[in-house]
């Protein structure tokens, strides 16, 4: 079996380097050509390659799948660590980092704010995606089928009189987080609480960390959080882009100007 598999990542890196057709990969490699077409055919399977009309392989979708993923995978906490710093010693709020793992929002980082008020959160605990900001950030950009699974095992168990508590409730307020590019939670999670939070992109675009604002309505009332919206969107894209994300050009149409 590792012989096969050995075979087989040689094969994806010959065609890392230029589409070839089967006699070169044969020759490439080392290997008689029906023991590489049965690779090629499993890899095909697969989706790691696929053939032309001319019959010459290429790399597949799922490659650049992978190596998307893989550039996403970077240490998010670590990129974020200098900014979110920086982000809290300005503002003073209690900050948050989450990412989804295993369909549940984790903290991974928190910054305490610099009032005497803690909030109970902490790193490695778990936030709930329907009530919590950052919950609703991981989950809007998901993809459709995973999206619907996910919301289909969330237990809607109302914990303020504000939370969210039926499925479609939810997949509405996490089209307008689509739409935004930010999501809330105003008082939703814990009492007299508001939180907002934004998306933090990978190189491939899709969300792979949530930035959150948590502030007591006694300290900050919801319209005054919202003042912090800006640099909120500030800082996840300044992390973004550390993270490889690269903001697509906008569009102009001919005779507007850019």
């Amino acid at each position: 079996m590792s012989q096969s598999v050995s075979r087989a990542l040689q094969l994806l890196r010959e065609l890392g380097q230029a589409p070839a057709g089967l006699d070169e990969l044969a020759a490439a490699i080392g290997v008689h050509k029906t023991t590489v077409l049965r690779l090629l055919r499993t890899l095909a399977e697969q989706q790691f390659v696929f053939h032309d009309a001319d019959h010459r392989y290429h790399l597949g979708s799922r490659v650049f799948e992978l190596s998307s993923r893989a550039l996403d995978q970077r240490s998010v906490r670590g990129t974020a660590a200098p900014h979110l710093a920086e982000f809290n010693r300005v503002h003073g709020r209690t900050t948050h980092l989450a990412v989804l793992e295993d369909g549940e929002a984790i903290y991974i980082d928190k910054l305490e704010s610099h009032d005497h008020i803690r909030m109970y959160s902490r790193i490695g605990l778990r936030a709930p995606l329907h009530s919590s900001a950052v919950g609703k950030v991981l989950l809007a950009d998901l993809p459709a089928a995973e999206l619907q699974r996910i919301v289909a095992g969330i237990e809607f168990t109302p914990s303020m009189p504000n939370t969210i508590t039926d499925p479609e409730g939810l997949l509405a307020e996490l089209a307008v987080v689509r739409r935004q590019g930010w999501a809330h939670d105003r008082e939703e999670n814990e009492p007299s609480i508001n939180c907002i939070a934004a998306p933090v992109r990978g190189a491939a675009g899709t969300t792979v960390a949530a930035v959150s604002v948590s502030v007591p309505a006694v300290v900050l009332d919801y319209d005054q959080l919202l003042g912090l919206l800006p640099a909120l969107l500030d800082v996840t894209a300044r992390i973004s882009a550390d993270c490889g994300w690269r903001e697509p050009p906008t569009r102009t149409t001919r005779g507007t100007p850019a």
